[in-house]
């Protein structure tokens, strides 16, 4: 006889799912305050090349974005997290014995592609199993963890390498082991469909459903493309900073050691508040979710502008707290439950890997082109000034296409 879901089975998964952001977070914020660490090993490189790093991981994380939201949707969450998080962790190991930029790059290809597993898996589990009327809360708690994986692998890979002056291979491990750790959660927390007894008259329910979801049209419609391509400046903006802004405090504001993976931490010190705070309010109101979305990101765009013109170390470090509040962390969870509103639900993993992929390709694009920039000009400004134009557009590219959609409500 099939067994039931255990009892507050939803509260598990957002548990995991918060988990598991903040370990894989660890590894993507802990190698870009050590890059001059990790160049003592490899060799002096240019700065673009150094970006490269992070550019193939997030090439072969975007890559997979799209055919594992398919392979979720066709074989369940569990037998495609399981194998992917065990080559994401193959690849980091990687990394800690890599001498040459040709092998972190190989390594941080496979951790992207095995970490490529994860969102589709993450974000549809959650959206089957948790009430509608927490959706918004219970996504801004599990993208929580991306602030606490950022605030460690920031802080720790700046103490345990500049401050206590271990090997830089040392973060890497850990997070290694880390990733195995959830491989092992993943194959014990997480229950397949298939060992679930089905209620009495699901069948029906299901093909109501699917005829329902029919309507809603394709993937591709505008409504959803806006979206998509809205996620990509925020994104590019997000990842540009994560990635060159410990260099550019180091070299153009004069900020050294370990405070330099503090003052980057402080967008996740009120990231967590920030998510919380606006993904409640648009459970409240869900008719205002591109209200929501669209002042979030109007302030994003006006922050990373102003936060050039900081005179000082305390005003930069001001402009990050509030970036953190209102910045990609807190549009988020906003963002992602209004997809998945308008998303068919028999192609929930295939719609949230398809908006991700997008997304994150720009996180493909901004580290590589950032450095660039810097290599050019000398300086990182102009690559700041880029990722905001960019939100700028996305915003009133989401605007535009929103206030199209209302006017054909309206209409209809």
């Amino acid at each position: 006889m099939r067994a039931s879901y255990p009892d507050n089975y939803w509260k598990l998964l957002v548990f995991t799912f918060c988990m598991g952001w903040t370990i894989i977070w660890i590894y993507r914020a802990m190698l870009s305050p050590i890059y001059p660490e990790i160049q003592a090993t490899i060799g002096p490189q240019t700065n673009a090349a150094m970006g490269l790093i992070a550019s193939c991981y997030f090439f072969g994380y975007t890559a997979l974005q799209i055919p594992s939201g398919f392979l979720v949707d066709r074989f369940g969450q569990k037998k495609v997290l399981i194998p992917g998080f065990s080559i994401f962790a193959a690849g980091v190991f990687s990394i800690a014995y890599a001498n040459t930029i040709s092998m972190i790059y190989l390594g941080a290809v496979m951790a992207g592609i095995g970490c490529g597993t994860y969102y589709g898996s993450a974000y549809s589990l959650t959206s089957q199993h948790v009430p509608a009327e927490k959706k918004g809360l219970q996504t801004a708690i599990v993208n929580s963890g991306s602030a606490l994986g950022m605030i460690l692998g920031m802080t720790g890979s700046s103490y345990v390498v500049k401050t206590l002056g271990l090997p830089w291979q040392t973060m890497v491990v850990v997070s290694g082991c880390l990733l195995v750790f959830l491989v092992l959660w993943f194959t014990f927390a997480i229950v397949e469909p298939s060992k679930v007894a089905q209620a009495p008259g699901a069948a029906t329910n299901k093909a109501a459903v699917v005829t329902e979801e029919k309507s809603k049209g394709s993937i591709f419609r505008l409504s959803l493309v806006t979206c998509y391509f809205l996620y990509f400046t925020t994104c590019y903006a997000y990842y540009m900073i994560v990635t060159w802004l410990p260099k550019f405090l180091e070299a153009e504001r004069g900020i050294k050691g370990g405070m330099v993976g503090l003052v980057v931490s402080m967008i996740a010190v009120t990231a967590v508040p920030g998510a919380l705070f606006f993904a409640h309010l648009s459970d409240k109101k869900r008719d205002k979710k591109a209200e929501v979305i669209l002042f979030l990101e109007i302030s994003a765009f006006v922050l990373i502008g102003v936060s050039m013109f900081a005179p000082d170390t305390t005003t930069f470090g001001i402009v990050l707290l509030l970036y953190g509040f209102l910045g990609k962390m807190a549009v988020d969870p906003v963002l992602i439950s209004y997809v998945s509103d308008q998303a068919d639900k028999k192609n929930m993993a295939t719609t949230l890997g398809t908006f991700n992929f997008f997304g994150m390709s720009s996180s493909v694009v901004a580290p590589a082109l950032t450095g660039y920039i810097i290599d050019r000009t000398g300086s990182g400004v102009w690559g700041f000034y880029l990722g905001a134009i960019l939100l700028l557009i996305g915003a009133v590219t989401f605007y535009a296409a929103n206030a199209g959609k209302k006017k054909q409500a309206k209409a209809g």
